[in-house]
């Protein structure tokens, strides 16, 4: 028999449960990323992760016999929903083992939460920020996933989901590309030399972290504006957007990070990050002294890098802006200063389509994708 309980956010014993719940499940998978247990813990506590201020969640374990056997959370993201007119329930960190009842019994539990707070459909996983993860994974299996910016789940997922009656809502699908493949093609190229010549934009690179630091507050302004037509897009509070912007500070290395500046102001980001997710597998989701000293190293000998946030203001999209950002994207990954041989573009959603054509013709393959579901209830 299968028995959904609600976690007791104040009990740390029940909150350590939740946790432990994927750590079981993929233990020694080659493929999966732990997370870090700091950052699941904070998703769960409303008096200190920013999501709370405007929306609200709760979690949910499924036992049988007494033992962990899955695990689910139940959000409304209020602001989302006031932006788009919707009366949305989001579901996320779903884990479960391959048991259509247990999938099902952790979905009902989440359909009665939403259905008390007037909700009528349930998507996802959608997460607490823009920074985690959208989407069950339903190609790419055998890819290690990027960090902990996108999710890992077994193949049987996608049946679990589909048997309890979810539809795809949109792909958010990763790109791939070696260093060595990865070209401007030429009429490109020319474009880039003529909005550099007009000198109507500059990209500004930095000198240190500090110089970074000073322009964080700008980066996260320009960062929210600059997904406004995204369909996961919804108005985030000064405080989500310092959470974010201070969450990419944390692993941001300041060479590599590029903003597009139009009369000096932000119009457009390059956000790539050195690929930690082997020093994050050895941490075992564990954050201490020696695990620390691990991926600081790991930071430095990664041949991998990762853009997860490649924006320009959507009135400049056509201007030379995003020309630019190309360039200078080829430029990072390609550049004699670092030592990279691969990159991934991370879970860009197929609604933008320009972008993605875009990247195509930059040397990029699709190599990964993630599906967001929807369901009425």
């Amino acid at each position: 028999m299968i028995k959904v309980e609600q976690v007791d956010l104040k009990d740390h014993a029940q909150v350590n449960r939740f946790v432990q719940v994927s750590f079981d499940l993929y233990k020694n998978h080659p493929q999966w990323v732990p997370p870090f247990i700091s950052d699941i813990k904070n998703m769960m506590n409303k008096e200190k992760h920013p999501y709370y201020e405007h929306s609200d969640a709760d979690f949910f374990i499924a036992l049988q016999d007494g033992k962990p056997v899955g695990r689910i959370a139940a959000l409304v993201n209020r602001s989302f929903n006031q932006y788009h007119d919707h009366k949305d329930a989001e579901f996320y960190l779903f884990e479960t083992i391959d048991s259509q009842e247990v999938a099902d019994a952790l979905f009902n539990r989440v359909f009665e939460w939403a259905k008390a707070r007037g909700l009528n459909q349930a998507v996802g996983p959608k997460g607490f920020g823009p920074l985690d993860g959208y989407g069950i994974q339903v190609e790419g299996y055998e890819h290690r996933q990027m960090m902990n910016m996108m999710n890992y789940n077994y193949p049987y997922y996608v049946k679990l989901v589909e048997g309890a009656g979810f539809t795809k809502l949109v792909d958010y699908v990763s790109c791939y590309t070696r260093r060595d493949g990865f070209k401007m093609p030429e009429k490109a190229q020319r474009a880039v030399d003529i909005v550099r010549k007009r000198g109507s934009f500059e990209v500004l690179k930095f000198k240190n972290k500090k110089h970074l630091v000073n322009w964080s507050k700008a980066l996260g302004i320009a960062y929210n504006k600059s997904f406004i037509n995204n369909i996961e897009y919804y108005p985030l509070t000064e405080r989500e957007v310092k959470f974010v912007v201070d969450n990419v500070l944390l692993v941001a290395d300041h060479r590599l990070i590029k903003l597009i500046l139009h009369k000096g102001e932000v119009v457009g980001f390059s956000l790539p990050f050195p690929d930690i997710s082997a020093a994050m597998q050895r941490a075992k989701g564990r954050i201490n002294p020696i695990t620390i000293a691990d991926l600081m190293l790991e930071l430095r000998r990664t041949k991998w890098i990762d853009f997860n946030g490649i924006g320009v203001l959507p009135e400049y999209h056509g201007l030379g802006g995003n020309a630019l950002m190309y360039s200078e994207l080829i430029d990072t990954v390609t550049s004699d200063d670092f030592h990279f041989d691969h990159a991934e573009l991370t879970q860009m959603a197929e609604t933008a389509v320009e972008i993605r054509k875009d990247l195509i013709t930059l040397g990029v393959t699709p190599y990964k994708n993630h599906r967001v579901y929807q369901r009425p209830i």
